[in-house]
């Protein structure tokens, strides 16, 4: 198995490299053209308020708990919120597929992708539509549910489509790491493209000292302000066999079989073990990684031949894994919520500023 996380962080050069570094010469090449269309070429708009939540680079940065949140919040304002997603990993081929209407989880992960089949799971009253074509998802959004708030899910990258705010995410332990473009590194676009965004979300900033210590630099270095720190806070201990809910503190003291396949598994580790739960072992897999019932069959025996009482994942791999697991009633998985480390009320009065100059539009 490939250790792209260590790749993408590794600044130094090996022969093992060059092939990476040839493709990521070629990946730049159609960069450079894509951004240079976009730039020149007129973009569509959509009726309301439309907000962008990105990334510079391949996952890991917390785009969808950052979704939920801002959802939440324009939903709790009073606002007709519509999420909007490219649906990445999903097996549909159509157009367009109305995830959730609000109401109803109307596609399941394989149809929709894990991330936004778990927003739709999360976001009740706010319907999330999938299509490569944003536009068309919005225009649907407002004919179907009378939406005028619109959430870009990873949409940094769509500048087909105007936007009235533009946030860009970057992980706080690692915001561009070895600052390479894919797949020698992780980066989607060039650093520079951070300046088109109209603030950066620093994630998982609790690492930092004091939740600070590098915001001026990073400030310095993308000359964007204003710069938000959040970081992703265990939420819910979930058995969805037993239906049943706990704080996090419940796995303190537990002796846990842990498995995550998402971008950074480490980061999953770490919460477990600040949490206070005693790992017997951990076992991590590619980022939105398809978990075959022979897999999940062996994290089972690996789990009760290792005497854990649990077997453990995150909430986005639980998904993808749940219909092998959803009658195991050891197994469970973690939430995380995203919240600010500071200055949420400055976060929330920009995002009113810039809706006050849409007024009218907006319901």
């Amino acid at each position: 198995m490939i250790d792209w996380a260590g790749i993408h962080v590794d600044k130094g050069f090996r022969m093992l490299y060059l092939p990476l570094s040839l493709l990521s010469l070629i990946y730049g090449a159609g960069v450079a053209i894509r951004l240079k269309r976009a730039r020149s070429g007129e973009k569509k708009a959509l009726p309301g308020f439309t907000v962008s939540i990105g990334n510079l680079t391949a996952g890991g940065t917390g785009k969808t708990p950052a979704t939920c949140m801002m959802a939440e919040w324009a939903k709790g304002e009073g606002y007709n919120v519509a999420v909007l997603s490219r649906g990445y990993g999903s097996k549909n081929r159509e157009k367009l597929t109305i995830v959730s209407d609000g109401e109803n989880v109307l596609a399941g992960p394989e149809q929709a992708g894990d991330e936004p089949y778990l927003m739709a799971c999360r976001l009740p009253g706010v319907p999330v539509i999938i299509a490569k074509d944003r536009c068309l998802a919005g225009l649907t959004a407002i004919d179907r549910f009378k939406s005028s708030f619109f959430i870009l899910d990873d949409g940094y990258q769509h500048l087909a489509l105007k936007r009235d705010l533009d946030l860009l995410l970057l992980d706080a332990a690692s915001p561009f790491g070895n600052g390479r473009l894919l797949p020698r590194g992780p980066l989607r676009e060039p650093v520079s493209e951070a300046a088109r965004a109209d603030a950066v979300i620093l994630t998982r900033a609790g690492s930092l000292t004091g939740g600070k210590g590098s915001d001026n630099d990073l400030g310095g270095l993308l000359n964007i302000k204003p710069l938000f720190m959040c970081e992703h806070l265990p939420d819910k201990v979930i058995f969805p066999a037993g239906k049943m809910k706990f704080d996090p503190s419940f796995l303190k003291g537990k002796r846990v079989m842990a498995f995550a396949g998402i971008a950074r598994p480490d980061s999953f580790r770490d919460t477990l073990v600040s949490l206070g739960a005693d790992i017997v072992s951990f076992r991590s897999f590619p980022d939105h990684y398809p978990f075959s019932g022979h897999e999940i069959k062996g994290l089972r025996e690996e789990r009760d031949k290792s005497g854990a009482d649990f077997l453990i994942t995150t909430e986005k791999d639980w998904v993808r894994a749940s219909d092998m697991l959803s009658a195991d009633v050891s197994a469970l998985y973690l939430t995380v919520r995203f919240d600010f480390l500071s200055n949420k009320e400055g976060f929330f009065r920009m995002v009113n500023e810039r809706i006050k100059s849409k007024k009218g539009e907006i319901s």
